[in-house]
């Protein structure tokens, strides 16, 4: 991937002002012809320049002004509609020198104002760049920079000033340089002139560009992480004899610059401090571009979420480059080795991020697995951004951008996702592509379904026994084995107060639906019932009935049917009896293969239509009638019965 550049412009406007017989006009006509013109006319036509003749590769239109031909309400469109005004004096007339500062500045700041409070766009900049050029230089023997030099002391949107001769062509075409520089890479956002320092904005994106370089955390850039930079926004390696120059001129100037033969964040400033005050503006520039920074030292849109097409029935997972680069990152902040991000650790992971994507003391905790201490385990790590690729791509996108993705990986975080096959597919193959799947865990208040979904995430489910949970954490993820592949389940606690509220799109489109009901509540079943008749009986999305509490006693249920009698006229499979205290978990494994293996209930729904399972005796016991239901189906396919063995109540291994 090429350097990016974060606020390329497709072309730069340069627009020229000054006092009448300053030579705007003749700079212009120079500058294409390389020839002074004997005759100048009132005013020079609008000219293009291609981008392949100008340094930056950019196309450029040069506008000039007279006051002849033109009106005040014309020079105000010109200034709004330029990228940079060239204010021309005449170095042998000081009243044009003089005018800079009583006339045209001061123009030009209220043109912009008055622009930016027309358009409601109070917060725009009240200026635009300036660029201050002396003409005639061929008529006199000595230089007005001093004076100019004076004025940019009192206005910051001066970015350079030029003395040049049209006559002589000298300076000429440095002059419109200048006046590109200006735009592509203008000075005001990097440096305070006054405080001969850097803009905060500025320090703040260097100190994230230092921190995501910083590969081996320890607050200094190595030779190696130099190099690295290096190639990375300027896609050449650094020589060592520049590099221990480099050092050297950090260690003259800053004293602490250098620190065990390695650049500090300190001497990383001031480097960049130098280059803008040498007028390498462009060097720094183009660090802040390959970062992903525009005009404004902000995260451009375009560099945070670049587009990604979801085409419809398709999910989004991390790619084998992206969990790379997140248990890279993973390891890279885990300083004390243990295998865990303690929350300080967490915290500076993410420090080169507006704010982390999620909460720790709270999110982390109850959404993914953690260890003892309730840390962010390697495995918890990839789970939770896992869940966050799924519902929430565009977060993902941006978030590994601002990690530095793209600058060591040297590429698009889009090679991070990967952007499974269409659910219709899947359908019709009746096995499932992907490694993570949403299951939506839906059930009556009190039913236990918080439960069930946070026992997902620990070893040891008993001990949420009596606990309250006074948090609601809408998804919880883990993984599972299906033989033998390693797949994520996602957990969506679907909290419903109220029987007849109805349930939205998004809450039942999903994987596998897990129907939950209070076995010891005689009233609890009712709800699941209605939750399926309504909204999953002629859907195509696998269900589980599940009843919870099951170590309590069972109680029968206040409906027309009992679950059995239920599961088995709507051809769903027995009722899975779940509870906490056995410590079971059975239940995630058989939901993730449902969800792996789509169509094997229509398929079961399909050969109940024939009405041929008592005829043939299968009606013996739950698991065997589901057992020989699903061999008829399958039919042919081993992976059928395998996959019957699993859901039905067999082990995996």
């Amino acid at each position: 991937m090429g350097q990016y550049t974060a606020s390329q412009r497709k072309n730069v406007r340069i627009l020229l002002v000054g006092d009448a017989g300053v030579g705007k006009t003749s700079l212009i006509l120079s500058l294409v012809s390389e020839e002074y013109p004997e005759e100048v006319p009132p005013r020079a036509e609008e000219i293009t320049i291609p981008a392949n003749v100008t340094p930056e590769q950019v196309p450029t239109n040069i506008v000039d002004f007279s006051s002849v031909e033109q009106t005040d309400d014309a020079l105000a469109a010109e200034i709004n509609k330029a990228h940079v005004v060239c204010i021309v004096y005449a170095v042998d007339d000081d009243d044009s020198l003089d005018r800079i500062t009583t006339h045209w500045l001061p123009l030009v700041r209220n043109t912009c104002s008055s622009n930016n409070s027309t358009n409601g766009n109070a917060n725009a900049s009240s200026t635009k760049p300036i660029v201050l050029v002396g003409n005639k230089i061929d008529l006199i023997e000595y230089s007005t920079i001093d004076s100019v030099l004076a004025i940019m002391e009192d206005y910051p949107e001066i970015e350079s000033c030029v003395e040049c001769s049209a006559k002589t062509l000298h300076n000429i075409s440095e002059m419109f340089y200048y006046a590109q520089k200006a735009v592509l890479h203008p000075t005001t956002p990097l440096y305070i002139m006054e405080e001969q320092d850097l803009t905060p904005a500025c320090k703040k994106s260097l100190v994230r560009i230092f921190k995501i370089c910083d590969i081996d955390s320890d607050n200094l850039l190595n030779d190696y992480e130099l190099n690295l930079f290096q190639r990375r926004c300027f896609n050449t390696p650094l020589q060592p004899q520049i590099l221990d120059e480099v050092k050297s001129v950090i260690q003259k100037n800053v004293p602490d610059g250098i620190y065990n033969d390695a650049v500090t964040l300190k001497g990383f400033l001031f480097l960049h401090c130098l280059f803008i005050q040498r007028g390498r503006n462009e060097t720094t520039w183009a660090v802040l571009r390959r970062f992903g920074y525009n005009d404004q030292l902000e995260m451009c849109q375009e560099y945070l979420r670049p587009p990604l097409k979801i085409p419809p029935g398709s999910s989004t997972e991390l790619s084998h480059r992206g969990q790379q680069f997140l248990i890279a990152l993973f390891e890279r902040y885990d300083r004390d080795g243990d295998g865990a991000l303690s929350p300080e650790e967490h915290k500076m992971l993410f420090s080169t991020c507006p704010a982390a994507p999620w909460s720790y003391s709270t999110d982390i905790r109850k959404s993914c697995p953690t260890n003892e201490a309730g840390w962010v385990t390697l495995h918890g790590w990839l789970c939770r951004w896992t869940l966050m690729t799924l519902v929430d791509v565009v977060k993902t996108l941006e978030y590994l951008a601002y990690l530095g993705f793209n600058v060591h990986e040297n590429d698009s975080q889009l090679v991070a996702i990967h952007v499974t096959r269409e659910r219709r597919i899947d359908l019709a193959k009746r096995q499932s592509s992907r490694s993570v799947y949403k299951c939506h865990v839906i059930g009556p208040k009190g039913s236990g379904k918080t439960g069930l979904c946070r026992g997902f995430l620990i070893d040891d489910m008993s001990k949420l026994l009596g606990k309250e949970f006074k948090t609601n954490v809408v998804h919880c993820i883990n993984s599972v084995q299906v033989y033998g592949q390693e797949k994520h389940l996602i957990l969506r606690d679907i909290d419903v107060r109220h029987a007849l509220d109805p349930l939205q799109p998004q809450e039942v489109n999903c994987d596998v639906a897990c129907l939950v009901y209070d076995a010891s509540n005689p009233r609890s079943f009712e709800y699941v019932a209605r939750i399926y008749i309504k909204y999953f009986a002629e859907s195509k999305i696998p269900v589980m009935i599940v009843g919870t509490k099951c170590d309590l006693d069972e109680r029968r249920q206040d409906y027309l049917m009992q679950p059995s009698e239920f599961c088995e006229k709507y051809k769903l499979l027995p009722p899975h009896l779940f509870s906490l205290k056995s410590n079971k978990k059975e239940l995630y494994t058989k939901l993730a293969t449902m969800a792996a293996f789509p169509r094997f209930q229509a398929a079961w729904i399909l050969f109940y239509k024939h009405r041929y399972l008592r005829q043939f005796g299968l009606m013996t016991d739950d698991h065997t009638v589901w057992l020989k239901a699903g061999l008829g189906v399958a039919a042919a396919t081993v992976l059928g019965f395998i996959v019957l063995k699993a859901i039905t109540g067999t082990h995996l291994r």
